[in-house]
C-alpha cells in the first residue's frame, strides 16, 4: 500500500513539472509569436508611412508644361520634343515615336498616320504614358501592324480640360488647337481626319471620350480606355462641378456630348472603348456603354480580363488588339496601304 502512495506521490509530481514546463513553452512560443506579430505590424506601419510620404510627394509636384524624357524611360524610336505655344507664350513638351521605316532614308517621302495619346492621372505630363511606346515598337517591328506614329501628349493642370477663366490651364486647346498643327508642320503626318487617331487611359480616356464627340472634324478613329464616366456623369447632373472646388463649362463631359453628337450630322468617328475586368472603373464603363446605346452611336468593345486599371497591362494583354483597331480604320480611308 506504501509503494502504491509512494508511486502517486511520484506521478502527480511528475505531473506537475510537465505542466509547468508545457506552460512555460506555452508563454515563450507566445511571446515569440507577439514579437513577430509586432514586428510585422511595425514593418507594415512603415510601409503605410512610406506609401502616404510618396503619395503627398507626387500630389505636392508643381505641374509643369515642359517634362524632359529620363534615361530610364528611353525607347527606341521615342524621342521629347516641344513648341512655343501661341496663347500661353510658354514652351509645351510632348513626346513622339516615330516607327523606323519613317527614319529610313528609302521612305523619305512617305507620310503616315498618328495616335495622339491622352495620359491619365492629374495633372500628369507628357513622359506619363511613354512606357507603351516600347510594346507599341515591338509590334510595328514585327509588322503585325502597319508603322504609325504615336505622340504623347501633355494635358495641361487639369488633364485635358479647358478651366474655364483660369490662364494658362486650357489643356485641351493647347492639344486640338496647337499641338497638331506644330506636329503636322513639323513631321510627315497624314494631316487630315483620315489619318488621325485619338486614344488615351482613364483621366485620358475620359479625356478621349470628350474630345472626339466635341471635335469629330478631327479624329476618324477613337479609342477611350477605362475613363471615369461616373464623375462625368455627376459633372453632367450638377452642371459643370466636379466637386465643390471643380467647375468646368456646362455640357463639357462625355454624357452630354455624346448626346449632341448623337444629334448633329457629323463625320463619324469609328469608335473601340476598352476596359479591364478588375479596374475600379469596370463597372461605369458599361453604364456608359449602355449610354451610348442609348444614344444609337456605334461602338465596339474590348473587354480585356483580369486586367487592373492600368494602361501597360491593358497594352501587355491586348494592346496589338487597340493597334489593329486604329491601323484598319486608317486602312478603311486610305490613309494607308
Amino acid at each position: 500500500m506504501r509503494h502504491f502512495v509512494r508511486l502517486s506521490e511520484v506521478s502527480v509530481r511528475d505531473l506537475l513539472v510537465l505542466t509547468v514546463l508545457a506552460l512555460s513553452v506555452g508563454a515563450v512560443s507566445n511571446s515569440v509569436q507577439a514579437e513577430q506579430a509586432e514586428k510585422q505590424a511595425e514593418k507594415k506601419q512603415t510601409q503605410s508611412k512610406q506609401a502616404r510620404q510618396k503619395n503627398k510627394a507626387k500630389k505636392s509636384a508643381p505641374f509643369e508644361w515642359v517634362n524632359p524624357l529620363p534615361k530610364r524611360l528611353e525607347a527606341s524610336g521615342l524621342k521629347h520634343d516641344q513648341f512655343r505655344s501661341p496663347s500661353m507664350k510658354v514652351d509645351v513638351g510632348y513626346c513622339i515615336y516615330l516607327p523606323a521605316e519613317y527614319l529610313a532614308q528609302a521612305y523619305s517621302k512617305k507620310r503616315y498616320p498618328v495616335v495622339y495619346y491622352l495620359h491619365g492621372g492629374r495633372p500628369g505630363s507628357e513622359i506619363k504614358s511613354v512606357r507603351l511606346a516600347s510594346l507599341i515598337h515591338e509590334q510595328i517591328e514585327s509588322k503585325k501592324v502597319p508603322p504609325m506614329i504615336y505622340v504623347f501628349v501633355n494635358g495641361g493642370p487639369v488633364s485635358h480640360y479647358n478651366m474655364p477663366d483660369k490662364e494658362g490651364s486650357q489643356g485641351e486647346d493647347v492639344f486640338v488647337k496647337e499641338l497638331i498643327p506644330h506636329v503636322d508642320a513639323q513631321y510627315r503626318t497624314i494631316a487630315q481626319r483620315e489619318g488621325r487617331g485619338l486614344e488615351g487611359f482613364s483621366q485620358g480616356g475620359r479625356g478621349t471620350a470628350r474630345i472626339m464627340f466635341k471635335h469629330p472634324h478631327l479624329f476618324s478613329s477613337c479609342s477611350p480606355g477605362g475613363g471615369g464616366y461616373a464623375t462625368e456623369k455627376k459633372i453632367s447632373e450638377s452642371k459643370g462641378w466636379e466637386n465643390r472646388s471643380l467647375k468646368f463649362h456646362e455640357g463639357d463631359n462625355t454624357w452630354d456630348l455624346a448626346q449632341r453628337y448623337s444629334q448633329n450630322k457629323a463625320p463619324e468617328i469609328r469608335i473601340l472603348v476598352h476596359v479591364g475586368t478588375k479596374g475600379f472603373n469596370y463597372e461605369n464603363n458599361l453604364e456608359y456603354m449602355k449610354h451610348l446605346d442609348s444614344l444609337k452611336i456605334p461602338y465596339e468593345r474590348l473587354i480585356v480580363p483580369e486586367a487592373p486599371h492600368s494602361a501597360m497591362e491593358i497594352y501587355k494583354k491586348s494592346g496589338l488588339v487597340i493597334m489593329k483597331f486604329h491601323a484598319e480604320n486608317f486602312k478603311r480611308t486610305s490613309a494607308i496601304e
